[in-house]
């Protein structure tokens, strides 16, 4: 049978099952783990994003009320099944938002710097 094994391994790799893994105790595990969690709140800790905050005072803006107020017309009429079949508010949200990012940009990057 060995001539068998050499002739099917000469076409096929040989594959050798390793050795376990050697566990740590759980004790060293956990403390491992606490200073790893520790390291990373240390490190980790991103300002808050302003942007939401921007957007939402301008969407409230003179320059921008109107429009928010036309898009939540919109949304009361098309939940509501006043509007056509197929009606969503999609435009009326595009033009809201580009007013409100537009205003925003300015004074968010100006917070960047």
């Amino acid at each position: 049978m060995s001539s068998l094994t050499s002739f099917f391994s000469s076409f096929l790799p040989t594959i050798q099952a390793e050795a376990p893994a050697e566990e740590k105790p759980v004790d060293e595990v956990k403390e491992s783990e606490e200073e790893e969690e520790e390291e990373k709140e240390e490190e980790e800790e991103e300002p808050e994003d302003s942007h939401p905050a921007i957007r939402d005072e301008c969407q409230n803006s003179p320059k921008c009320a109107p429009l928010l107020k036309h898009f939540e017309h919109c949304q009361e009429k098309v939940q509501a099944g006043e509007g056509f079949k197929g009606e969503d508010c999609v435009e009326e949200m595009y033009v809201m938002m580009h007013c409100a990012e537009e205003c925003a940009a300015p004074k968010l990057f100006a917070q960047l710097k």
